[in-house]
């Protein structure tokens, strides 16, 4: 963690050693969806009369600054060698966090970075913890301090921000949309908007667009995308979809439905391989996929089925010959080459390739 605040002389006063000083202390993470996962801290010292004696701002880098409680330690410990420098021997510590308090008093289980603070207090005569409010003035002006200093990195980072998409460069924060805090690729809401709606309609999981980065896209951090009803019931379907094996999938065999279930979801309601969907209720064979054939065994159906097509079924195979379409051994989705090597995938990550020589 690199310290880069901007350090204020208020009053240029030398500290007594005798007399007792006030440390005020923020450290606060970013929550905006446009931007990376940013820290900042602020500090102020006073002397007993609230003369204001430092101030010091600045971001907080590191990959180990990930939460508000590890964020507020930090500038702890930040606020504590300033004092410790200046040659102050007695200090308050003024608390807005009932969590830092608790471990600064000693009553909670400390954390690894109190371990740093314990020792810089050691190196002062006398520290008292004090409970602070957040309508305290100093707490707020600290607040403030922080947030402004969060405030300046993100402006510092616009500055050199791309779409990884469109490549565009010339944006407001507001256009942005980070993917996941896990990667941290920015893109611009647009395109995000545009490739997950194609993404869906492929019948994929949207995941972070950025190349052969694996972070998952949710719902949530796409918030402000203003996904349709649409989109999001597609959505919440590809992800209940990849949640199930593909041997354990099954879908309604009515063509106004289609809803996907599992085979053990289904196990406990179906009676020698007749079964509801759990959405329409309208029954149907769990071993042939189809609607239920009554008084007929899978096999009769089959032999049926085979010698008397329906008009569709008949449409179908002779468009799928004509334009040689081919079928997914594993999970018998209908597959279109349109150009490119023999190699191809479907939607489920199957790999087929002698099918198109």
């Amino acid at each position: 963690m690199k310290e880069e605040g901007t350090l204020v002389r208020a009053h240029d006063l030398k500290p007594s050693p005798s007399d007792m000083y006030m440390l005020y202390f923020k450290g606060l993470v970013s929550k905006a969806e446009t931007a990376e996962l940013l820290a900042g801290f602020a500090i102020a010292i006073l002397d007993q009369d609230e003369n204001l004696l430092f101030q010091m701002k600045g971001p907080l880098h590191g990959s180990d600054v990930i939460t508000d409680l590890e964020a507020e330690l930090m500038a702890l410990k930040l606020g504590l060698t300033r004092a410790v420098s200046m040659g102050i021997t007695h200090l308050s510590i003024c608390c807005n966090h009932d969590e830092i308090f608790e471990l600064v008093m000693g009553r909670s289980a400390p954390a690894l970075l109190m371990d740093d603070v314990q020792r810089i207090r050691q190196q002062l005569t006398s520290t008292i913890p004090v409970l602070v409010t957040d309508q305290n003035h100093q707490a707020s002006f600290v607040t403030k301090l922080a947030m402004e200093a969060i405030d300046s990195e993100i402006t510092i980072r616009m500055s050199s921000m791309t779409c990884s998409i469109c490549l565009n460069n010339n944006f407001k924060a507001e256009d942005i949309l980070i993917s996941s805090l896990l990667c941290g690729h920015r893109f611009c809401k647009e395109c995000v908007k545009r490739y997950i709606e194609v993404k869906l309609l492929q019948g994929g999981v949207p995941r972070c667009p950025y190349y052969q980065c694996e972070s998952t896209l949710t719902l949530s951090s796409c918030a402000s995308l203003l996904i349709t009803p649409r989109l999001q019931e597609m959505w919440e379907e590809r992800i209940k979809e990849e949640s199930i094996p593909m041997a354990d999938r099954v879908y309604c065999p009515n063509t106004n439905c289609s809803s996907l279930m599992s085979k053990t979801e289904l196990s406990k309601y179906t009676i020698q391989g007749w079964c509801c969907c759990v959405k329409c209720t309208i029954p149907f064979c769990i071993n042939c996929k189809v609607p239920w054939h009554d008084n007929m065994s899978c096999n009769d159906y089959k032999r049926l089925m085979g010698t008397n097509l329906t008009t569709e079924d008949r449409k179908l195979n002779l468009l799928a010959n004509r334009l040689m379409w081919r079928q997914c051994e594993k999970c018998k989705h209908m597959i279109e080459r349109s150009e490119g090597c023999i190699h191809v995938t479907c939607r489920f990550h199957h790999h087929i390739l002698n099918h198109f020589n």
